[in-house]
Order: C-alpha cells, then structure tokens, then sequence
C-alpha cells in the first residue's frame, strides 16, 4: 500500500506534467499561428503615376548654357497584406539619371495599420547643380528625350511574436519629352527583401 507522501507527489508528478504539457501545447500554438496565418509579409509599394509638375528647358547659345529644372509628382500606393501594424522608418525616394541620385525626397516615418493601404504624393525635383559637368546630360537633351530614374525604398517591421525586419524597393525608368513635356515608357520593377 502506497503512503499518503507518495499519492502526494503523484498527484504533484502528474499535475505538473499537465501544466508543462499544456504550455508546451500554447507555444507550439503561438508558433505556428506565427509562421503561418500571422507570417510577416513584406509591404508593397505600388507607383501610380509620374507626371511632369514643372519642367523649364532653355539654351542660352550666347553663354553657351543650357538651363534646366524639372519636379516629378508621383503617386504611390504602400498596401501593407499583414494582419498587424508594419511601422516604417525615415525613407526616401530617389531620382537618378544614369545611376547617380539627382533627386531626392524624403518620406517620413509612420505606421500602415493591419491590411491597410496608403497613398502617398511625393515630388522630386530634380537638383541641376548635380549635372552640370554630365556630358550625357547635355547629349540626351539635345536629343529632346531625357532617361530617369525613380527609386523608393522603405524599411521598417511587423511584429509577429518577434520583430521582423522588412525592406521594399522600387524603381521605375522613364522618359521624358522635353518638347511635349510628358513622361513616357514608364516601366516599374517591385523588389522586397525580408
């Protein structure tokens, strides 16, 4: 016949196996609902529209100079596909001609609420001091058709658990016709990285 002391820690053995089977039991839970349903998704940014805001073009053949300024307004759209918030930092979005940054933009930090959507106006204007020694510059304009590129990046995290880190990207080339002033051949290209 077994002791009091000993149905005593029975009784305790299989109490506290229960307990530890049960938190086991939540976590494998949390876990998988983690990876699953609540599994982080990078944000996606989509480029709307670019059109030409403000463009000047004139050639000074008496100083042999060419003066130049355009703004771009662009219409973006951040969906963010997770079911909590994804907060992001400080981003900015970029002009290029040719691999060099012209233009800038910042965005400033703020939160996408769960499943929510974002737009957001931006202009970039272009910065001419950057390409006043561009010999490729001068040659595309003289052309009439100038090449450029957008870049927006934003990173930021969803919490999920655990913070995780996400980063969107996307570039756009385009042209733009100096004599009708509009914005042609846009292609847009969507990269994320977790």
């Amino acid at each position: 016949m077994a002791s009091p002391h000993t149905h005593k820690r029975r009784t305790l053995l299989i109490r506290l196996s229960v307990a530890i089977a049960a938190v086991l039991a939540l976590a494998l839970l949390i876990l998988i609902l983690a990876l699953t349903v609540f599994k982080a998704r990078h944000p996606v940014i989509s480029v709307n529209s670019i059109a030409v805001s403000d463009l000047n073009f004139a050639v000074d053949v008496a100083r042999l100079r060419l003066h130049f300024n355009v703004s771009l307004d662009t219409n973006i759209t951040v969906r963010n596909p997770n079911r909590v918030g994804f907060k992001y930092a400080n981003s900015s979005a970029l002009l290029r001609f040719r691999g060099d940054d012209v233009g800038e933009v910042p965005i400033p930090a703020g939160e996408i609420g769960a499943r929510d959507t974002r737009n957001l106006d931006l202009t970039l204007a272009l910065m001419t001091d950057r390409l006043i020694f561009d010999s490729d510059f001068y040659r595309e304009a003289i052309t009439g058709t100038l090449h450029f590129e957008t870049f927006i990046r934003m990173a930021g995290k969803v919490r999920v658990v655990f913070d995780f880190h996400v980063v969107s990207y996307t570039s756009c080339d385009l042209e733009i016709h100096l004599s009708t002033r509009m914005v042609f051949n846009q292609t847009c290209r969507y990269k994320v990285k977790l």
